[in-house]
This record gives structure tokens, C-alpha cells and sequence, in this order.
């Protein structure tokens, strides 16, 4: 039998990479499938196969590949220079364009990643409050920074259970540890004994308004604001994490005015496709980055290609060509999706669910309903879930290891009708195999 290209790739990066890999979320058995082109809505191997790619580099690419804008900004950019020791007019440019159109965005800081941002966001609640303690939701996931690397795989608390932060993968501090509240999302009372018990050390609480790894569950209405009364009253802060949900609309995900975060930290879609991060919020707060200040007690933050001109021509050219309509439009679609989605699990006979907002979705095999990570936890270790996403590869669409799909600007209603063709297709394989 023939060997493919893509397991001949990754024969060879087993032997100058651990795993093979850079990135742990592309470790895939038997071996992953390497790329090589993208165009619109549509992805290419390097055995020549084309896939209709929900994956989007983990909901980045909002606008595909090849977006005439976004390409003709990076390759003007590139012939200008690729980097400088200074900054460039398009990170003003860029800043201007985030802050016009979030109204809780007063200043903006740039990072290279969405860990960073998040990272950085925690460094300025720490600083601001002179407080150390940070809290997060059970099972939420917010980059790869210590503090807030604990519980997001684990087992979810059981319901008298103290919380104890865990830090499940190798090479988190213990020491670190010590710093993290853990919080159990949308539960409103067990979040306010937690919180009320270690109120004099709580620097900050961070939340994702649609937390994927939580389920791609909306954060309820009332846990947001017991959250943010909550923090207004111990003068803590509240940190909004929309590294992947800020797609959910021209303004990020919707949030009312009182319930506005302090700080938020943003990224993937405001790139245009290229590494980015930002952390932005009320402008006091923001103050202690100022490396004016007459106290010499700013939050030092730097980095060698932070706000690079490349990623900052590419981010411009990406929001711009991102109006209300556009957001509308897809949102649409996602909502179509969803529906497709959910048509597909009750045509085959095989119980399953969907969740999601705006232009995210994530299917679920075997649960009727996911409300909350208890849910998503005993879901996400069915093996069915991962099968239905292998055979939907084989059939030539891309989704993410947890059924987690992202749409994208090229795409259209025939898009999502194939998306849910295919998804009944593998459900049907799936069913028809013995148990």
C-alpha cells in the first residue's frame, strides 16, 4: 500500500520535532493532514485533496484565504519592510479601528497571541489592585499562561466539591496554582461562596463570554452580572476573555452597558490571518503600561515583533473589509447551520445536539442537551464524536477535533446545506456500523 504524502510528512517531522509537531492541537493519529494552499472557503493537501474547511486555523480566518484585500495589504506592506525597531502608522490605524467600534474600548495595547493578551490583561489587574488572586471558570480554556492553564480538561467539580486548581498538564508551577480561583460557570451561588471566601485576595475574574471548551455555552445574563456587581463592589476587575468569541459580531460578543468588563483581551479574527493579540479596557486601568509614569510602576511590556507592520497592515485590511452587514450576514448562516446541524442528528436517529452563536457552532454525539461543562466533559470523551469528525474528512469537510466549526466570509448557504449533507452522511456510516 502506498504511503500518502501527509503520512510521509509526518514520518519525517518525527525526526527533528517531538510529536512531530509545533502546535499540540495539530497532534492527530494516525498522523495529521499537512496543507499546502487555501482559496475562500476551501483548503488543499499535500496529497491533493480538497476540503471545504470549517476548521478556519482554530476560528482565525473569518475571511477565508486569499482575501483580495488582506493579500494585497500584507504585500504592499512586505515590500515597505517586514519589521522596525519603531512603530508604524497602522497600529494607530488599527487601535482607532477596534476602539471606534467597542464602546468599552478606551485604550489598546497590542500582543503577538491571544495567550499573551490574556497573560498581559492579568498583569494589569494584578498591578491596578495590588492583589494577586485570579479566578476562572472550571473547564474554560485562556492560552497557555500558568495561572489560567489549571482545570481546563479536567473532571468538572462535583457539586459540594471545593475547588482545587489542577494543573493537568506537565510544566505548570505549582506556585502558580496558589494564585487561581476556580469558578463554576453560570452557577451562581456556588461562585459567590467561592469568591466571597477569598474576596481580599481576588485581583480579577476572567471570563469568555462563549467559552468552546466549556461547551461553546453564551455566559447567562444573570451569572454576567452577579459577576461584574460583584466585582464593582470589591473593587476587582472583570476580564473579559474574546480571544476566539469577539467574531460573534461588529462589536464583539453582545454585552450591555452595564455589565461592560474592565479589560478585554482580543485577537485571532483582528489579524487578518497573521499572529496577533490585544488587550484593551478603561483607560486608567490601561495607564499602567504608560511608561511615563512618574511612579516607575508600569507593567513592562514589550516583545520584538509586537505590533509588527505585517500583522497590523493585514488586521486593518481584515476589520475594514468586516462591516455590521458582513457580521449580520454571517451570523445568518450560522444561525442556518445550527438548524441543519440539528436536522441532520433527528433525520439518522442518532442523539446528538448542537450549540454555539453567531457565525461558531459545536456538534455534539450522544447528549440531547449541553448546558453546562459537566455536560460537555462526558460528551467530549464519547468516541463517537471523534469518528463523526473523521468520516466528515473523508468526505472532504473540515471541522476541529471537538466538532467545534467556525464559518467564514466566502462561504454561503450551499456551503452549510453540504456541511449538513455531509454530517448526515457520516452519522448514517456511523449507525450502520455494528456496536
Amino acid at each position: 500500500m502506498t504511503m500518502s504524502l501527509s503520512h510521509a510528512a509526518y514520518r519525517r517531522a518525527l525526526r527533528v520535532m517531538p510529536g512531530g509537531n509545533t502546535r499540540t492541537s495539530n497532534f492527530e493519529k494516525p498522523h495529521p493532514t499537512y496543507l499546502v494552499c487555501g482559496s475562500g472557503a476551501y483548503v488543499t493537501d499535500v496529497d491533493g485533496r480538497r476540503y471545504l474547511d470549517f476548521q478556519n486555523n482554530f476560528t482565525t480566518l473569518i475571511h477565508g484565504y486569499g482575501h483580495p484585500s488582506v493579500v494585497d495589504a500584507i504585500r504592499r506592506q512586505a515590500g515597505l519592510g517586514l519589521s522596525f525597531a519603531g512603530p508604524t502608522v497602522a497600529e494607530i490605524e488599527l487601535a482607532e479601528l477596534l476602539v471606534e467600534r467597542v464602546s468599552y474600548f478606551e485604550q489598546i495595547r497590542f500582543t503577538n497571541t491571544g495567550s499573551e493578551a490574556v497573560m498581559i490583561a492579568i498583569k494589569a489587574a494584578r498591578a491596578y489592585t495590588g492583589r494577586d488572586l485570579i479566578a476562572k471558570c472550571d473547564g474554560a480554556y485562556h492560552g497557555n499562561y500558568d495561572v489560567v492553564e489549571a482545570n481546563v480538561t479536567t473532571p468538572p467539580l462535583a457539586g459540594t466539591e471545593r475547588p482545587t486548581p489542577k494543573g493537568e498538564h506537565s510544566g505548570v508551577a505549582r506556585s502558580a496554582l496558589s494564585d487561581c480561583l476556580i469558578i463554576p460557570f453560570n452557577d451562581i451561588e456556588r461562585t459567590r461562596k467561592i469568591i466571597e471566601s477569598a474576596a481580599d485576595r481576588l485581583a480579577a475574574i476572567v471570563v469568555d463570554p462563549l467559552p468552546s471548551r466549556i461547551g461553546l455555552i453564551a455566559i447567562s445574563a444573570d451569572y454576567l452580572t452577579f459577576l461584574r456587581n460583584f466585582t464593582l463592589r470589591n473593587s476587582s476587575l472583570l476580564i473579559f476573555d474574546q480571544v476566539l468569541s469577539f467574531r460573534l459580531g461588529y462589536g464583539g460578543a453582545p454585552v450591555a452597558k452595564p455589565n461592560f468588563p474592565d479589560l478585554c483581551a482580543i485577537g485571532k479574527i483582528i489579524g487578518g490571518g497573521l499572529p496577533i493579540g490585544a488587550v484593551a479596557g478603561r483607560t486608567d486601568i490601561m495607564a499602567v503600561f504608560d511608561p511615563a509614569r512618574a511612579d516607575r510602576a508600569c507593567v513592562i511590556h514589550s516583545g520584538t515583533f509586537t505590533a509588527n507592520p505585517l500583522s497590523m497592515a493585514a488586521g486593518l485590511a481584515a476589520m475594514t473589509a468586516l462591516p455590521r452587514s458582513e457580521f449580520d450576514r454571517l451570523n445568518v448562516l450560522g444561525a442556518q447551520a445550527r438548524s441543519l446541524i440539528a436536522e441532520a442528528f433527528a433525520s439518522v436517529g442518532i442523539k446528538g445536539t448542537v450549540t454555539g452563536e453567531g457565525s461558531l457552532f459545536r456538534l455534539f454525539v450522544g447528549p440531547e442537551q449541553v448546558a453546562s461543562y459537566a455536560d460537555t466533559f462526558a460528551a467530549a470523551h464519547d468516541p463517537r464524536l471523534r469518528s463523526v469528525v473523521v468520516r466528515m474528512r473523508e468526505r472532504k469537510v473540515l471541522l476541529s477535533s471537538i466538532g467545534l466549526g467556525a464559518l467564514s466570509t466566502p462561504m454561503t448557504g450551499t456551503d452549510i446545506a453540504y456541511l449538513a449533507e455531509t454530517l448526515e452522511e457520516a452519522l448514517r456510516s456511523l449507525k450502520s456500523e455494528p456496536t
